[in-house]
């Protein structure tokens, strides 16, 4: 995968704003369609995963996990609420997304904010910490106790990161407005109001299709969409030749650019997850609705090769764990100590 902005970018990073401010119009009546779309098999499928469950939990079971991916299609239509792009009507978008919430189990004004310093700050080392994957330098790792640097190679083991992470980010983590604490009150209302509501939806699926629905449908659909959410993000900034600068060289577009890739999926996962994979394109600009992030591709073939990872060579991004500024790459464990 080749990254480097002198071989495949005419354009300075800045330049691209110009460029994209056309595609920044959403659509009303395409936004409407791509909710229901989402939605209405979303449940669906939901009830046919609960019928099922009285005669074979085994069959509930993998209609939940295709479930799963409606799940994470519906976090992804959040993710463009929170960014304004999905309706014309910020109040409509908001609430859109305030809804989705409670069945992504994500309280929406805390993550919109958390969101909005991950876009402000991606790739700035100095502002490391929220809404990111975390990332130690060489130098971090090395000057850490035996201890931390366990605990780290913890945190950054496949099973924890893909497997174990995301079950207590989604499940527990986000019970609480962690990082915004004493921000005021908006966060703890958007956190306490989400749980309240995914309460309720709880007791009515306990209530009317007893404890397998819980077990057997909602959580398996839960975690599979929470695993994969998370490995989509982590593998749009998580690769080598990604971009991490101390702030007094950090610029927000060739970081935007440069550190976010372009995740060429086939074409029905490129639908589930919404065109996320084009993340490049959507911190440059990220007004842009999902549905319109392919017209950019289209019309500007520099930006199809820049940052490009097919799903195969994005494996490899699993090995990488920590920030060699000497080489300016992300290094395994095992080459950082070579």
């Amino acid at each position: 995968m080749s990254n480097d902005p002198r071989t495949h970018n005419q354009r300075e990073a800045r330049e691209w704003v110009s460029v994209l401010a056309k595609y920044r119009e959403p659509n009303t009546l395409r936004s409407s369609y791509e909710l229901g779309v989402s939605v209405i098999p979303f449940v669906a499928l939901w009830a046919a995963a609960c019928y099922m469950a009285s005669f074979s939990y085994t069959a509930a079971f993998f209609i939940a996990l295709l479930n799963g991916g409606f799940l994470l299609r519906m976090f992804c239509i959040q993710h463009d609420c929170g960014h304004g792009s999905f309706f014309d009507n910020r109040t409509l978008s908001d609430w859109v997304g305030r809804v989705l919430g409670v069945f992504t189990l994500t309280p929406y004004d805390v993550w919109r904010r958390t969101h909005s310093i991950h876009h402000s700050h991606a790739g700035d080392l100095d502002h490391r910490g929220i809404g990111d994957v975390m990332t130690l330098t060489v130098e971090e790792y090395n000057a850490r106790t035996p201890l931390k640097r366990f605990m780290y190679r913890l945190y950054r083991h496949p099973a924890v990161m893909f497997g174990l992470g995301p079950s207590y980010l989604f499940v527990l983590q986000n019970r609480l407005p962690l990082g915004l604490m004493s921000q005021g009150r908006k966060y703890w209302i958007s956190a306490m109001g989400t749980n309240a509501a995914m309460a309720f939806v709880v007791f009515l699926i306990v209530f009317f299709g007893g404890w397998q629905a819980l077990v057997f449908v909602t959580l398996p659909t839960v975690l599979l969409a929470a695993s994969v959410g998370v490995w989509l993000f982590y593998v749009q900034h998580q690769f080598e030749e990604t971009h991490w600068k101390n702030t007094e060289d950090w610029k927000l577009h060739e970081a935007a650019l440069e550190g976010s890739s372009h995740y060429d999926l086939p074409v029905v996962l490129r639908w589930f997850t919404a065109n996320i994979g084009i993340h490049h394109v959507h911190h440059l600009y990220s007004r842009i609705p999902f549905y319109r992030l392919t017209d950019v591709l289209r019309d500007n073939e520099e930006l199809v090769h820049c940052g490009r990872m097919t799903l195969r060579q994005s494996l490899r991004c699993a090995r990488l764990d920590l920030w060699d500024a000497s080489k300016n790459r992300l290094v395994s464990f095992k080459e950082a100590h070579s």
